[in-house]
């Protein structure tokens, strides 16, 4: 495991089928975090605050979901730039004493006046992705708190009101701004924010609060006390809802349509989970209108007759591994997006034909020049358009085992860092919507799958995972934010724990690498530097970079449970 030892970081983000953007988070060398051991419980969460207070509920003798519950008002809180109650979210519940497995979606959607020309400007040419984000225009309903009292309604233990008792509490006394955090704010445009959300995160001077610094906020604690009290209703309908709805209309950079309706009307869903077997295990994920575990399970399917060695990143291996990749994110620019509105053919691009027709364009030997979308066997003819979107990754993931053995996974987003930058009573809104394709036909005049319509779920990577074994038992719960990265994060880590024998702590630290249509991505360390060169040997073009995963990983052995947080991030494992 020596080549753990010098890895570097990364925000990494994926911009439509080809293009790659980074806010680089600098060359940091790290080593992995310490395994953590536990007996009977355990969470995994983006900074020690939020993992605490799922702690304390798991203590109290709550479930996986409330733990979860707890970690995200804290996270609304301490990691404002990543995700909270004014996001999106899709979740895995594990119920080990009924052994099913379910599916929720708590994806932002589209307001009832959206239309596909909601990012165009009066010449139909698209808006500047910032100029889009930070804006009215790019809001969506937010759904994780619709998601979750979905899932509390079925699997909570402990009272609604009392998941939210730490958040309302640090968020009243205030916490230490983080390393993390300061560092966000010092990259972001303080002119950015609106008035409020600017007033709270920098000072008179409209400098971010240094590390350290005692941040509180009464305004949320008051929202977490309204929502606590009079359920989750109180968020959709009445003071809160007009205030959003105010917020996005009268958006003094660019106002948006979201309206009370629009939220009074919002419903999150149980979808069905998308599992693909993989060395025979069974490796589950969230499906439409996100394209993780479909993206996932194509690429598990091209890459499983192949030997990846037993060692990470063979250069055999990472190119099959990556031309893989990038056949599987062709496929998804084209097809994947809400299936509530599009024909998404899943199962054609999970068919095991279909991926043998697919592998056969792998060169072992050479990288394939120009990688485009296949044809599905339930796929007649070229229906839909070639996408235009322009992702970021504003993301978090939190993963959860109970003393009855449920899990939980849920990877939790407000999309680009710090969301629209428009704040209410509190809380940061999302800015979501900028996940359609801006751009709704292509040149040749075919709809783009992904492109904007009302009420539907812009299309998503967020992937919350689960891995069971031959016995049908959980084995692992992972998942990462990172935007379309998180897709290249959970395939590496899966790698990671089947292939190569490494422990969750190894695997979420392991160097993050991974294939795109125009280019192979690797984060930078000097002790892949002979992998680049070997890449670029077979004809790939290796772009090195910062990649800053956050992958939250639990291990359910034999021995108890093991939990590992990504390194590059603040994120913590605790248990008993």
């Amino acid at each position: 495991m020596s080549r753990l030892a010098t890895i570097f970081a990364l925000l990494f983000v994926l911009t439509g089928p080809a293009q790659a953007l980074e806010l680089p988070e600098g060359a940091s060398s790290f080593v992995p975090k310490p395994l953590v051991t536990a007996k009977k419980q355990m969470i995994v969460a983006a900074h020690p605050l939020a993992a605490e207070a799922g702690l304390a509920m798991l203590r109290q003798a709550g479930s996986a979901i409330d733990a979860g519950i707890a970690a995200q008002m804290v996270l609304t809180l301490v990691e404002p730039q990543s995700s909270g109650i004014g996001g999106g979210a899709f979740i895995l519940y594990w119920d080990a004493t009924a052994d099913t497995l379910t599916s929720y979606d708590g994806r932002e959607t589209a307001p009832a006046l959206a239309t596909p020309e909601l990012f165009l400007d009066e010449n139909g040419n698209p808006l500047p992705f910032k100029q889009a984000m930070a804006s009215g225009l790019s809001i969506g309903v937010p759904g994780v708190l619709a998601a979750l009292k979905l899932v509390h309604d079925e699997y909570g233990k402990l009272p609604w009101a009392e998941l939210f008792q730490p958040a309302i509490r640090l968020a009243r006394d205030g916490f230490s701004v983080s390393p993390r955090l300061a560092k966000m704010l010092g990259r972001a445009d303080s002119q950015s924010f609106t008035p409020s959300a600017r007033a709270y995160f920098y000072d008179a001077n409209e400098q971010p609060w240094p590390v350290g610094h005692n941040l509180k906020n009464p305004a949320l604690a008051e929202t977490f006390e309204t929502i606590a009290d009079e359920g989750v209703d109180a968020f959709y309908r009445g003071d809160i809802a007009r205030d959003i709805a105010k917020a996005v209309q009268t958006d003094p950079r660019h106002p948006g349509g979201l309206s009370e309706e629009d939220l009074a009307g919002y419903r999150a869903k149980e979808r069905q989970s998308i599992c693909v077997p993989y060395r025979g295990r069974r490796v589950c994920g969230a499906g439409p209108p996100s394209s993780g575990a479909i993206a996932v399970g194509q690429v598990l399917g091209l890459v499983e007759p192949f030997d990846l060695g037993t060692t990470p990143f063979e250069p055999r291996a990472a190119h099959l591994i990556a031309e893989s990749e990038r056949l599987a994110f062709a496929d998804r620019a084209r097809y994947l997006a809400d299936d509530d509105f599009v024909a998404v053919p899943v199962g054609g691009l999970l068919d095991p034909g279909y991926l043998t027709e697919r592998r056969a364009l792998i060169d072992p030997g050479h990288a394939q020049g120009t990688v485009t979308a296949g044809m599905p066997p339930d796929v007649k003819r070229e229906t839909f358009g070639k996408d235009q979107t322009k992702e970021r990754g504003g993301t978090s993931q939190v993963s959860v085992v109970d003393m009855q053995g449920d899990a939980f996974s849920m990877t939790t987003s407000i999309e680009h860092s710090f969301g629209a930058r428009t704040m209410v009573r509190g809380f940061l809104l999302n800015n979501q919507l900028t996940d359609f394709s801006f751009l709704p036909v292509d040149v040749d005049g075919r709809a783009v799958a992904n492109r904007v319509e009302p009420g539907k779920r812009p299309r998503s990577s967020m992937d919350p995972t689960m891995i069971f074994g031959e016995d049908g038992d959980l084995d692992y719960v992972l998942g990462s934010p990172g935007g379309p990265g998180i897709i290249l994060f959970n395939l590496k880590t899966i790698f990671a724990l089947l292939d190569w024998d490494m422990d969750a702590a190894e695997a979420a630290a392991l160097v993050n690498f991974g294939g795109t249509p125009k280019a192979v991505l690797l984060e930078h360390g000097a002790d892949w530097d002979t992998l680049a060169a070997t890449l670029k040997a077979k004809g790939q073009k290796v772009r090195r970079m910062d990649m800053t995963s956050g992958q939250h990983i639990i291990a359910v052995t034999p021995r108890g449970l093991e939990g590992g947080a990504d390194p590059r991030r603040e994120g913590v494992a605790l248990g008993d």
